[in-house]
């Protein structure tokens, strides 16, 4: 395949892969988790569309009934314990508990040198995309702990690699890689995956709001001269939460076109 390709990630390739299970996606109205939420609903299961963004929640939990799937959305606050508490309890509440989590809500926060950072913005972006996290697995896991089930947490390349300006971002993001080790370990006695993904550069509202200098001759430096579409963040992780990957747990995988490959 050139590497200008884009493959489609076709979820007919596994119809009916994820039938019967309940998923639940924190960021879902947008980006990698409107697609997480799509390719899941394509292979058969239940998804709760959960996002701060009620209204874009619920056009992507419309789209997916009206495409023949079973999808609720709901508004939830990551950085509000009792918001993921409430989400996670309806999610689990819709079959026989909760089997997959894809905790994809995030954003990059403000960039700017650490010397320079107001500590009101960094405890933002630690609260989002640290916090949130942690609020959301300490709710998940509990859900999980009789029928198992498989969560997977978004990362990101910057966890691997420095970027100016996305300090916060970044130890977020190293926050978020050892919490899924962590949490592998200590459950993995009850049934449960807990795994980390980290996207490259893709095509998501959140990098198209990113400054040009932020993203100014990054593309040279990805071996497949292009950015992911969400859709092929979404086909690694549908394989994650499958029976497939029975026998993967505590890893982060990386999807970032070769660009760590140095």
């Amino acid at each position: 395949m050139p590497a200008h390709a884009q493959p489609s990630g076709d979820p007919a390739a596994h119809p009916g892969r994820l039938r019967d299970r309940v998923a639940l996606v924190t960021g879902g109205a947008s980006g990698i988790g409107a697609a997480c939420a799509r390719r899941l609903a394509a292979e058969g299961a239940a998804v709760v569309v959960a996002d701060l963004d009620e209204d874009g929640a619920a056009r992507v939990a419309g789209q997916l009934t009206a495409s023949g799937g079973t999808a609720l959305a709901r508004r939830v606050d990551v950085t509000d314990p009792d918001s993921v508490t409430r989400v996670v309890e309806e999610a689990a509440a819709l079959r026989d508990g909760l089997h997959i989590a894809v905790n994809s809500a995030g954003f990059n926060g403000p960039l700017s040198p650490l010397a320079e950072l107001p500590l009101a913005d960094f405890d933002t972006v630690m609260r989002v995309n640290l916090y949130g996290v942690y609020h959301a697995m300490r709710c998940q896991l509990p859900a999980m702990a009789t029928t198992g089930g498989v969560i997977v947490n978004l990362a990101s390349i910057a966890a691997h690699a420095a970027f100016r300006g996305h300090g916060p971002y970044a130890a977020a993001k190293q926050g978020v890689l050892a919490l899924t080790r962590t949490a592998a370990r200590e459950y993995a006695d009850h049934g449960i995956r807990v795994l980390s993904v980290s996207p490259g550069i893709v095509d998501t509202p959140m990098v198209a709001s990113l400054p040009s200098s932020a993203t100014d001759g990054l593309l040279a430096s990805v071996p497949l001269r292009r950015t992911a579409q969400p859709t092929e963040v979404a086909s690694l992780i549908a394989f994650l939460v499958s029976d497939d990957a029975s026998y993967v747990t505590g890893s982060d995988h990386v999807v970032d076109g070769g660009y760590l490959a140095k």
